[in-house]
């Protein structure tokens, strides 16, 4: 995952956590919904760059074992 990815995502997260944390405290249920949701939204893209970094490195692993 490149250093831009998980700034991009740990961005997500934070502003998440903010609306979230600024919707319990107003008792805004739909604020705290939607940073709940963009929260969810940075965790699952890192887990989504991670899974695409762990098969391009079995990709390569393959092609290595080729190229022998």
């Amino acid at each position: 995952m490149s250093l831009e990815d998980k700034a991009k995502n740990a961005k997500d997260k934070v502003s998440g956590k903010a609306k979230e944390v600024e919707g319990k405290a107003t008792g805004d249920k739909i604020r705290e919904s939607q940073g709940k949701a963009e929260g969810l939204v940075g965790k699952a893209k890192d887990k989504l760059a991670d899974a695409k970094d762990t098969a391009k490195d079995a990709v390569d692993n393959l092609k290595d074992k080729f190229d022998k």
